[in-house]
C-alpha cells in the first residue's frame, strides 16, 4: 500500500464521490472533467489495492473499505478547517464558515435572526443552513456535513457532543381572539374539538401528538397539514385554527402579536429535548465555537 495517497487529489475527489454517490456530479462540483475524476479514483484504488466503492447502474456507493476512508478523509478536513481558522484567529481576522443543520422550525426563525445578530459584530463569518427532519439532522453532523446541528429529539445519539440541551415543550398557538385564547393551560383533549394544523408523520410534535391522542384515546383529523411551519402559522394567525410547535420556533410572531402560545397539560407534550449537536471528539474551528456561545446566550433570552 502507498501511504503517500492519502493525502492531496485522489482523497479530495474521492471524498466529493462519496458524497454525490456521482462521478459526473462530483465533477461538477469540483469543476473538472468526470474523466479526470475518474482517473483520480481509480489511482487511488491501485494504490491502496483495494476497492473502495461499488459500482451500479445508478451510481456509485462506498464498501466497507470506503466507510473507512470516507471517515478518515472527513477528520481530515475537519482538521484542515480547524488549523486555518486558528492561524486566521492568530492573526486577528475574523474570518471562517460555519455549516448549520437545522430543523424547519429553527431554520426560518431563530437561526436566520441569531446569524443576523452575530454578524454584526463578526461580519467575516460565513454560514450555510440546511433544513432536515429531526431524525436527519444527527446523521448530517456524523458524516461531517454540518459543523452544527440544531433539533429536537427524544433519544441520545451516537457519536453526538450535546453541546446544548434544554426542555422543549410543545405549545398550542393560536389567534388571540381564539376562544381558548383566554386560558392559561390547555390539554388535548380541549383542542380535539376545535380545528387544527399539524406536521407530517416524521416531525417531534406529530409523533408526541399521536402518542397522547392514543393514550387517552381521542380521535382527531387535522384540518390542514403541511411540513412547512410558516404555513401551519400563518394558518393559526389568520384565525384558520390551533397549530402546535415549540416557542423558540414562534418567537418573533410573539413578539410582534396577534398570536398568544399555551403550554399543554399532556406529560407526552413536555417531554422533547431541544438540542445543539457537534460531532463528539471533534475540535470545532474558532467561527463554530464563536457561533456556539452566540446560540447560547439567544437560547437564554427565553429563560
Amino acid at each position: 500500500m502507498n501511504k503517500q495517497i492519502l493525502q492531496g487529489t485522489a482523497l479530495r475527489y474521492f471524498l466529493e464521490v462519496a458524497r454525490t454517490g456521482s462521478i459526473t456530479e462530483a465533477a461538477g462540483r469540483l469543476d473538472v472533467a468526470p474523466s479526470a475524476v475518474s482517473r483520480q479514483i481509480a489511482r487511488l484504488e491501485r494504490e491502496l489495492d483495494v476497492l473502495v466503492f461499488e459500482r451500479r447502474a445508478r451510481g456509485m456507493s462506498l464498501n466497507a473499505a470506503g466507510e473507512l476512508l470516507a471517515a478518515y478523509a472527513k477528520r481530515v478536513q475537519q482538521d484542515i478547517d480547524r488549523v486555518a481558522g486558528d492561524i486566521l484567529a492568530l492573526r486577528g481576522l475574523r474570518q471562517g464558515r460555519v455549516r448549520l443543520a437545522s430543523t424547519e422550525g429553527y431554520a426560518f426563525d431563530f437561526l436566520p435572526s441569531a446569524i443576523a445578530s452575530f454578524r454584526r459584530t463578526y461580519g467575516g463569518i460565513h454560514f450555510s443552513l440546511e433544513a432536515y427532519s429531526s431524525k436527519e439532522i444527527s446523521n448530517r453532523v456524523r458524516k461531517g456535513d454540518a459543523d452544527i446541528g440544531i433539533t429536537l429529539t427524544m433519544t441520545s445519539e451516537r457519536d453526538i457532543r450535546v453541546e446544548l440541551r434544554r426542555p422543549a415543550p410543545v405549545l398550542a398557538i393560536m389567534a388571540s381572539d381564539h376562544p381558548l385564547a383566554g386560558l392559561r393551560r390547555l390539554s388535548i383533549s380541549q383542542l380535539v374539538s376545535y380545528p387544527l394544523a399539524l406536521p407530517g408523520q416524521d416531525s417531534t410534535v406529530r409523533q408526541l401528538f399521536d402518542i397522547s391522542c392514543s393514550r387517552q384515546q381521542l380521535h382527531c383529523e387535522p384540518v390542514f397539514v403541511s411540513r412547512h411551519l410558516d404555513a401551519l402559522i400563518n394558518f393559526a394567525i389568520e384565525g384558520g385554527g390551533v397549530m402546535l410547535c415549540g416557542e423558540l420556533a414562534v418567537r418573533s410572531h410573539l413578539r410582534r402579536g396577534g398570536i398568544v402560545a399555551l403550554p399543554l397539560r399532556d406529560r407526552e407534550m413536555n417531554e422533547r429535548q431541544f438540542e445543539v449537536q457537534t460531532l463528539a471528539g471533534r475540535a470545532l474551528p474558532n467561527a463554530c465555537q464563536a457561533f456556539l456561545e452566540h446560540i447560547r446566550r439567544a437560547v437564554q433570552e427565553s429563560g
